[in-house]
């Protein structure tokens, strides 16, 4: 009977989506209580926010301008969670000597750091709130959203299909001897070229390919189109198609690398 439960399917994805639950919200807990994760979600995005204020202010777009770059910098908070976050996820994992018991249990390996990927991005939830709130509170930001509800769709589409290139990320840095100074060579690129900031219309038309491929990219434009008046349901049906890819990617990638490991045994050692 419990073999045969074993290979029940139904049960496969149940205790798939328990697992991914109960790792998202210990995952969430987990980063809150990191100094340096809130800091970068809360403090660097209202920076930007305070000086993209004043430059749309001394410009022509002085209302919804400022949704449109306190957004920006909200979402410039989840990319940087994701990336320093989910790059540097394995990594932290040896060092805290927990790497062997997170491959050597029963659950695949895609199915536990998975949970840990989407939690870092879900931590960048601090950035849009605080940007918006500090906006609100210094600024007089207006929050009336033209589509509230698929504001909190797009959101959410954004922060999975960034978890989701967390999951990416975090299973090719492993390979890579200089993965934190990677990390920082693509925050501030990234920020340029899926117009969190700027428009992307400002950039070479070269980097519009390299910008379809990047969830900030439609995500963003989901939630301003969403915020500020569009349709925001394209952008979003992009991100859960980006998401499946990077899914896909991540599954290989983390296969490869544990066979990778375990062959040569050398997990802790790498």
């Amino acid at each position: 009977m419990a073999g045969t439960q074993a290979r029940d399917p139904r049960a496969a994805v149940s205790q798939a989506f328990r697992l991914f639950w109960t790792g998202w919200v210990f995952n969430v807990k987990n980063l809150t209580m990191s100094g340096f994760f809130i800091l970068n979600a809360t403090i660097s995005p209202i920076f930007f926010a305070t000086i993209a204020h004043y430059m749309f202010a001394s410009g022509a777009r002085p209302g919804s301008g400022l949704v449109y770059a306190s957004l920006g910098a909200g979402m410039m908070g989840i990319w940087s969670s994701v990336l320093f976050g989910s790059g540097g996820l394995i990594q932290w994992q040896r060092w805290q000597g927990t790497l062997e018991y997170v491959i050597g249990v029963p659950p695949r390996l895609i199915v536990v750091v998975l949970p840990m990927t989407v939690a870092t991005a879900s931590i960048g939830l601090y950035s849009i709130a605080s940007t918006l709130l500090w906006g609100r509170i210094i600024f007089g930001l207006p929050l009336d959203f033209v589509h509230p509800a698929w504001f909190v769709v797009a959101l959410v589409g954004s922060i999975v299909s960034l978890g989701l290139l967390g999951l990416v990320l975090s299973s090719t840095f492993v390979l890579l001897r200089n993965a934190n100074s990677l990390s920082n060579l693509l925050e501030y690129p990234v920020w340029l070229v899926t117009g969190l900031l700027i428009s992307l219309s400002l950039l070479p038309g070269w980097t519009r390919p390299i910008s379809w491929v990047l969830a900030p990219t439609w995500g963003i434009r989901g939630i301003r189109y969403a915020a500020l008046g569009g349709d925001p349901v394209f952008p979003i049906v992009m991100c859960a198609a980006l998401g499946l890819i990077y899914l896909a990617i991540g599954h290989y990638t983390l296969g490869y690398f544990e066979v990778r490991a375990r062959k040569s045994a050398t997990l802790a050692l790498r």
